[in-house]
């Protein structure tokens, strides 16, 4: 999900000229047992968030006001859970049981979701496009490091489906007719911005290779330095998707 100016330049995409695990193709970096287990640990992450955006896409829609939005959100989810099933065939290619990778992440993810429940339609928008950016935009920094099969997969099952235009149209007119809105809306994303980077950060923890190749232990991974400027671009990125909503960050 972006911004309808486009804030891909948050992520980080490989230079021309990759080296490392960056340039090879998934047959040869997967002799590597802990890149292979970093992949499939991220695949599982990737392949789970998808599932559960499929989930709120639907649910949100109850919460639409007119047909046409709710039509809108349909189609969304509709995406969303396509980016799912393409996920869930690399991982049996792979070798690998999808619901088993998968798992660790449930807890997690589920966890975030409960405690970021809109209350209505427009807390649904802004959760989905504040939300869900910060994810794509944490994957989007990790696919830089992998390999050129994994990392085209993981690009594309972030494509936009639709919804960074379709949720600041929206709530862009809202705060138009009631100013007040922006505020109670601001301090719902600012919420939202905490609570994604605080879950982001205990799966990473939680999972020992791809804690490992975050912070450089597998070729072609971040330092600790790395990190903590990851962290700070997806902030900047943040801000800017906030100013697209007419928020105040």
């Amino acid at each position: 999900m972006e911004t309808p100016d486009n804030a891909k330049d948050a992520a980080a995409e490989p230079a021309a000229e990759a080296t490392g695990i960056a340039a090879q193709d998934w047959a040869t970096a997967a002799a590597d047992p802990t890149y292979r287990a970093a992949v499939v640990d991220l695949l599982g992450a990737l392949a789970y968030g998808e599932l559960a955006a499929f989930e709120r896409l639907a649910e949100d829609a109850k919460l639409a006001p007119t047909l046409a939005d709710k039509a809108e959100l349909a189609k969304m989810a509709s995406a969303e859970f396509h980016h799912f099933e393409q996920l869930r065939d690399r991982l049996a290619k792979i070798g690998v049981e999808p619901t088993e990778a998968m798992e660790p992440f449930v807890a997690a993810l589920d966890g975030f979701h409960r405690q970021t429940a809109p209350s209505d339609w427009l807390e649904g928008l802004v959760k989905a496009y504040v939300g869900d950016s910060i994810a794509s935009d944490f994957y989007r920094e990790v696919a830089a490091r992998l390999d050129s099969d994994t990392r085209a997969l993981v690009l594309a099952v972030l494509d936009d489906t639709g919804h960074a235009s379709f949720a600041v149209e929206k709530v862009r007119a809202a705060i138009e007719e009631d100013p007040r809105v922006g505020g109670r809306l601001a301090l719902w994303a600012r919420r939202l911005m905490g609570e994604a980077l605080s879950q982001s950060q205990r799966v990473v923890a939680d999972r020992d290779a791809l804690s490992t190749m975050l912070v450089g232990g597998v070729a072609d991974g971040f330092d600790l330095a790395e990190v903590g400027r990851m962290f700070s671009r997806i902030t900047e990125a943040h801000t800017k998707r906030m100013a697209a909503l007419g928020l105040a960050a």
